[in-house]
């Protein structure tokens, strides 16, 4: 989808002309991820009001859009600091992420320094109905694993597995150091991977 968009040389000076073709090819291109942060960060009950909430707040600071990155990585950056301020509002004992000296789940070593596996999880088929059953299961065991993680984990994750943005635009919509981002996804990997390894164990 975003393949069809201009370029953002093209497309900011357009949207800030009140272009509404403009809007509307924005809007198609990057309101679906935009939910799909916010509900990342702040759960699915408040989820699409974070994203109006935001797309409100972009067009309010587009005049001031300094082009330091990419339109759809600072859109990004601004659903991702709405959701955090409302995660706040909503609950002060919130963790956005586990501690800094938290030690990492068991596993550590199951990335390499580029994030890619360093050892691949066997092949699940889902050949019978009773395969079909427990993938089914697996991927209820999967979401409440994901629900479980501290919220920038579960956005990195989300980001990364399941959206594909690279590691310095993702670092740049949590605000976070590339560090600290690598740290959040192996992090969220590792759980998801031992809630998985726990599934199989049952």
């Amino acid at each position: 989808m975003n393949q069809q968009l201009p370029s953002d040389n093209e497309l900011i000076p357009r949207l800030l002309a009140h272009d509404e073709t403009a809007y509307t090819q924005v809007v198609s291109a990057y309101h679906g991820l935009m939910v799909h942060l916010a509900r990342a960060i702040v759960g699915p009950a408040i989820a699409d009001e974070v994203a109006q909430e935001a797309w409100l707040a972009v067009i309010r600071a587009l005049p001031r859009f300094e082009r330091r990155s990419s339109l759809k990585t600072w859109i990004l950056r601004i659903v991702s600091n709405t959701a955090k301020t409302r995660l706040r509002h909503e609950s002060r004992t919130v963790s956005l992420e586990d501690a800094p000296g938290e030690q990492a789940n068991t596993g550590a070593n199951r990335f390499n320094a580029s994030g890619r596996w360093a050892s691949p999880p066997t092949v699940w088929h889902a050949d019978t109905p009773d395969d079909l059953l427990a993938s089914q299961e697996l991927r209820t065991c999967i979401d409440t694993a994901l629900r479980a993680l501290p919220p920038l984990q579960r956005a990195a994750l989300t980001l990364r597995d399941m959206q594909g943005l690279d590691m310095e635009s993702i670092c740049k919509v949590l605000e976070v150091s590339e560090s600290n981002g690598r740290v959040l996804l192996h992090r969220a990997r590792n759980r998801i991977h031992a809630a998985i390894e726990e599934f199989y164990l049952q």
